[in-house]
């Protein structure tokens, strides 16, 4: 069976990188009807910060990256977080070093230090000179009753090659000389990143490993490991770069400002926050450096695990482009249905000081689904729908080739048609309004723009009826006879 994982480290926000790797790995489990497991490596305490494991298990489940194994799923393989597995690591490391395929190490940090500078010097690159790796029964002695805690490090050749296969780039070869003796448990007895994921890969019964190719030059360090323990590897692939907008660097860890003074978000909650959507998330995410088809862009979760496959990802780097993603959450928001659009407005409303009910959400959903690119457009489009006074130059509400006097009469015409009207709805609303613009001898753009006006204070905002319906009855009236008023105290 395929089973895959993935093993984030909750040191920072849940970025698009490690949303983008879950999400591959979690659609070539659905596609090979396997298994996603959802690991945490948290062995590396200094850094580590328990509001980012939140953040993490938070965005996995916005983007519906649901897994089957893994914290709070539970499984076979438990515990699937790692500092509660530490004696197991502390048992394997052990293995190794009985068996003579790894080594304690006592050197201090101060001459490992002094020997990297040494190495800068003579012009070599830094590494570990090996000091330890042949030491005597005695010696070790004498550094036991010193109480020197040491390093456990993996005894790498020093002769032959090292080949990996990856399902995406084919061979990789290292000579094994250029392979430090990497370690493998640290002094404090926690495991480094190298021994605890190739353990846990290979006691969770992993078959493939995908993976950011930031990870490729520990991949032979990682089968010399399971070589040490008699293990056959699993599978890896090795997931293209992700670049910036530009194309010309790699994109960014945290936020950071675009070209135009726009903001480049990189964490997910970022894009949840900003009014994205998650089913736009999921599309876009898997085209950064994966092909669904040649002829279509736009595809369901279903489409996408049916046609997932290894052989089309990219081994070239993957721009983000922030403009594909926001047309891609525009034509998403579109194929919502009314309902469904007002049920994710009403917190982005309430966020923005609006409380809405849920007749007004269905309202404001009418009028900006056709208007708005992400969720968060939608308060700016209807803002003047909730506030009790508007601010704005009454000189707007007189519209081309219209006289002062022509406006006023159109002002005191609407406010008596509207206050006649029998259903204050969008038709009722247009069937009033447009024969009344013949009426006083005006064009309906001329009318309509001073209504407008009177109305939400711009000469810009969503469709006139249904902006009306939404201000209601009682508050378009007082808006008409409160523009009346300011427009008559304006010097003729």
């Amino acid at each position: 069976m395929v089973r895959v994982r993935y093993a984030p480290s909750p040191t920072g926000g849940f970025h698009v990188g490690g949303a983008r790797t879950a999400l591959y790995n979690w659609l070539f489990a659905r596609h090979m009807g396997g298994r996603f497991i959802l690991r945490i490596e948290d062995t590396d305490r200094t850094r580590y910060r328990p509001d980012a494991l939140a953040d993490l298990l938070e965005g996995l489940r916005w983007l519906g990256l649901d897994w089957d194994e893994g914290p709070a799923v539970g499984g076979p393989y438990g515990p699937y977080t790692q500092s509660e597995r530490l004696p197991l690591y502390q048992e394997y490391a052990e293995r190794l070093v009985a068996k003579g395929a790894a080594y304690p190490c006592y050197c201090t940090p101060e001459r490992l230090q002094a020997v990297r500078e040494e190495q800068r010097r003579r012009g070599e690159a830094p590494g570990y000179d090996r000091a330890c790796r042949e030491l005597t029964r005695r010696q070790i002695a004498e550094y036991q009753a010193r109480g020197v805690t040491p390093v456990i490090r993996l005894r790498v050749p020093l002769e032959g090659q090292t080949t990996t296969h990856d399902l995406i780039r084919g061979d990789i070869t290292v000579d094994n000389r250029s392979l430090d003796d990497l370690i493998l448990l640290k002094s404090d007895g926690f495991p480094t990143y190298h021994l605890a994921n190739v353990v846990d890969d290979h006691l969770m019964e992993i078959s493939h490993v995908m993976r950011g190719d930031e990870w490729i030059p520990s991949t032979p360090r990682h089968v010399l490991l399971y070589r040490a323990f008699g293990w056959d590897p699993p599978e890896f692939a090795h997931l293209p770069l992700i670049l910036n907008p530009t194309g010309k660097g790699k994109l960014s860890k945290r936020k950071a400002k675009g070209p135009g003074g726009e903001d480049y978000l990189v964490m997910v909650h970022e894009f949840r926050q900003a009014g994205y959507l998650p089913e736009a998330m999921f599309n876009f995410l898997a085209l950064v450096g994966w092909a669904y088809s040649e002829q279509e862009d736009l595809f369901s979760r279903e489409q996408a695990i049916a046609a997932f496959d290894i052989g089309r990802i990219s081994k070239s780097p993957a721009v983000f482009s922030y403009d594909k993603l926001n047309w891609m959450n525009g034509v998403y928001i579109r194929q919502l249905t009314v309902d469904d659009l007002a049920q994710r407005l009403v917190p982005v409303l309430a966020r923005a000081g609006m409380r809405v009910s849920a007749g007004e959400a269905v309202q404001v959903a009418r009028l900006v689904q056709e208007r708005i690119t992400t969720l968060n457009d939608a308060p700016g489009l209807v803002d003047f729908a909730f506030v009790d006074t508007l601010a704005y130059d009454p000189a707007l509400l007189i519209q081309k080739n219209m006289t002062r006097d022509d406006t006023l009469r159109a002002l005191e015409a609407a406010r008596e048609a509207l206050r006649a009207v029998p259903s204050f709805s969008e038709q009722a609303l247009e069937e009033a309004l447009r024969p009344l613009a013949n009426s006083l001898g005006l064009k309906a753009g001329q009318l309509f723009g001073t209504i407008r006006v009177a109305v939400t204070g711009r000469t810009v905002a969503p469709p006139l009826f249904g902006t009306l319906e939404l201000v209601g009855r009682e508050r378009v009236l007082a808006r008409l006879t409160r523009a009346r008023e300011l427009l008559v105290a304006q010097p003729a």
